[in-house]
């Protein structure tokens, strides 16, 4: 039996746990009324309660360590400018905290006292951010500036003693510095951490239990792959140089002392240690590694005397093969986390640390499709132009979901590109993806060069100049698809979001030829007035990854799509929100434009109250009803 578009949008997702303070409820995030809203539970699969009705997607939930209470994060119709919401878990009352609508408020944690909360925002200045300290029952401009900043800041939790906030600027998605805020000095004193020079990733910082250091992941030390390393803050005052300890690198190893405690060390490879939750008060943790996509994770507990040792526990058994998003309760003897796959829709699951065993606690519904109907992916690799092995999932419809619209050539396939491009496809649950797997279309993600995952050397492969051999990455993933036996060679069709949306425009530009069709949303139409448009906290760092509108311009122009219209020949939908403070509506309507003089097929949808994507479910399906009717009429 086939089910139509919303259908497949109606499944949900239960995702963004967070413990209570009695250890007994959990709170959560699902869209069961179309948007993200919070919802809590006390047992395992039992009726969850809704906490939250409104229309705006709830970014963030987080619970008070001390109080029936939790802040949330909520923006208006996608403008990112997100307020934080005090609820009252026994009254149900919901408080604005913040009302500032024209400032971003970015979450920055609980003090472990519960009285007060962190956050930065860019209320003073638009393009940069300040650090605020607000107690829990105040409101508004009651909050007290600690720090003002001068780039993009924020925050990764309060000290122990909550007398400091260790503090991240970024600088790129792969240049960062950490340092800790002495909140009870007379003045604001910013101590730097992290000394370096070039480009190095410090991300995933938490404090060690002690207050005297702190766990991170990091690239230090030219390494391609993040590692988790541990630095030592007895010296922050004069420091000249980042001093870190490896505590696991890349392949998995750890150092010395903890892998005598370890029965089997992981030796499968070099890959990214992600980040890690640490449980400050015990010591006890969960870290994990992107190995080609799949989440590995290892649980464990520090040792109190040596602060790179450490023993651990069983791996836990989930579902999916993508994990995050770990939440310990209050006494770190369980962990609740999300947990997806390419047939497995997102479900929060809790682990007892010491046994690893999972237990699932939501039950997001999958809108009565059965779950075995659901297609896997396969992992696949690519020589591209020069010699470059391109990672990506291919998805084929099975046998009784190729009658239409396959053919005896094989099936249309679509190849769908992500953003960033410092992001990666991975194999996690897509209701669209499965949908046109049952519509008997293939779908390809690639993850080209620039793509997040593969180490820092892939990732720069792609950095200014040499943004187009990225596309030329897409041209060779489609020439491979034209010679698979099952594929149609002739309705190929290019999907992709943001700056993946850009990746459409190219692609369709640069080989014209080799599309059926293409579907760009909240895309980059064009370099030179995306950087000039995009909000102001945001230019320097896409323009540290897409090259500047001082020194790159004429570059930017050349490359743009929007410069090189006249090559393009396959029928093109653009679909953008009003909103999108990211990459704004003018790069839809230029690209439409252009394309629409050229004589090109040309659908244009713009959501009045939608941002840097699409969130409410009514829009989702007007999208992609919309969108499947585009392919039912040119592919």
């Amino acid at each position: 039996m086939s089910y139509d578009i919303e259908r497949y949008l109606n499944i949900r997702s239960a995702y963004g746990a967070s413990f209570g303070p009695e250890g007994e409820r959990l709170s959560f995030l699902m869209d069961t009324t179309g948007t993200g809203q919070v919802w809590t539970l006390r047992e395992p699969q039992s009726w969850p309660e809704q906490r939250t009705f409104y229309e705006e997607r709830v970014t963030f939930a987080s619970w008070s360590p001390e109080r029936p209470e939790l802040i949330f994060g909520m923006d208006e119709g996608g403008n990112e400018r997100a307020q934080l919401y005090r609820l009252d878990a026994e009254t149900g009352e919901i408080e604005n905290l913040t009302a500032m609508p024209d400032a971003k408020h970015r979450w920055g944690g609980w003090s472990h006292d519960g009285d007060r909360f962190a956050f930065a925002s860019n209320r003073r200045d638009e393009s940069v951010f300040d650090i605020y300290v607000q107690n829990r029952d105040e409101t508004g401009d009651e909050a007290e500036l600690v720090y003002e900043g001068d780039g993009w800041l924020s925050l990764s939790g309060w000290s122990p003693d909550d007398s400091r906030l260790l503090v991240s600027q970024a600088y790129s998605n792969f240049d960062q510095d950490l340092s800790v805020l002495d909140l009870e000095a007379d003045e604001p004193d910013l101590k730097h951490l992290t000394p370096h020079e070039g480009d190095v990733r410090y991300q995933s910082a938490s404090w060690a239990p002690d207050g005297e250091g702190i766990y991170l992941v990091t690239d230090e030390g030219a390494a391609d792959t993040l590692y988790l390393a541990y630095l030592d803050l007895e010296d922050e005052s004069n420091r000249e140089t980042t001093d870190l300890e490896t505590v696991v690198d890349g392949d998995g190893r750890e150092s010395d002392d903890s892998r005598r405690r370890r029965a089997s060390p992981k030796s499968d490879g070099s890959w990214n240690v992600d980040g890690i939750a640490l449980d400050d008060e015990t010591g006890r943790f969960v870290y994990s590694r992107n190995v080609e996509g799949y989440t590995d994770l290892t649980v464990g507990e520090f040792d109190a005397d040596d602060p790179t040792a450490f023993e651990t526990f069983p791996e836990p058994d989930l579902p999916g093969g993508i994990a995050g998003g770990v939440s310990f309760d209050p006494d770190a003897e369980r962990f609740a986390l999300s947990t997806s796959g390419d047939t497995v829709n997102t479900n929060v699951f809790v682990v007892d640390v010491e046994t690893g065993e999972s237990e699932r606690w939501t039950s997001a519904p999958t809108a009565g499709i059965p779950r075995e109907t659901f297609d896997e992916s396969d992992l696949v690799h690519v020589e591209s132009f020069d010699e470059l092995a391109v990672p990506g999932f291919l998805s084929l419809p099975s046998e009784d979901e190729m009658s239409e619209p396959a053919s005896n050539d094989g099936a249309p396939v679509i190849v769908d590109i992500h953003g960033g491009p410092e992001s990666q496809r991975r194999p996690s649950f897509s209701s669209v993806k499965q949908y046109f797997l049952d519509r008997g279309y293939a779908y390809f993600e690639p993850n080209v060069r620039g793509s997040a995952g593969y180490g820092a050397g892939y990732a720069a492969l792609d950095d200014i100049e040499k943004r187009m051999d990225s596309v030329s990455d897409i041209d060779a993933c489609v020439e491979w698809l034209q010679d698979h036996p099952e594929i149609d060679p002739d309705r190929i069709i290019a999907k992709g979001g943001s700056y993946g949306g850009f990746m459409v425009l190219a692609a369709l530009t640069e080989y014209p030829d080799r599309w059926a069709a293409g579907i760009d949303i909240v895309g980059i139409a064009n370099f030179v007035t995306f950087l000039e448009n995009t909000g102001d906290w945001r230019r320097e760092l896409r323009e540290a990854e897409y090259g500047s509108l001082a020194e790159d311009r004429e570059f930017l122009e050349e490359i743009s799509p929007t410069n090189n219209i006249e090559h393009i020949e396959a029928p093109l939908f653009v679909l953008h929100g009003e909103n999108d403070p990211r990459v704004p509506v003018g790069e839809a309507e230029q690209i439409a434009e252009k394309a629409e003089q050229q004589g090109v097929p040309v659908r244009k949808l713009i959501f009045e109250d939608e941002g840097h994507g699409f969130s409410k479910l009514e829009n989702r399906i007007e999208a992609y009803s919309e969108i499947v009717d585009f392919l039912d009429e040119h592919v």
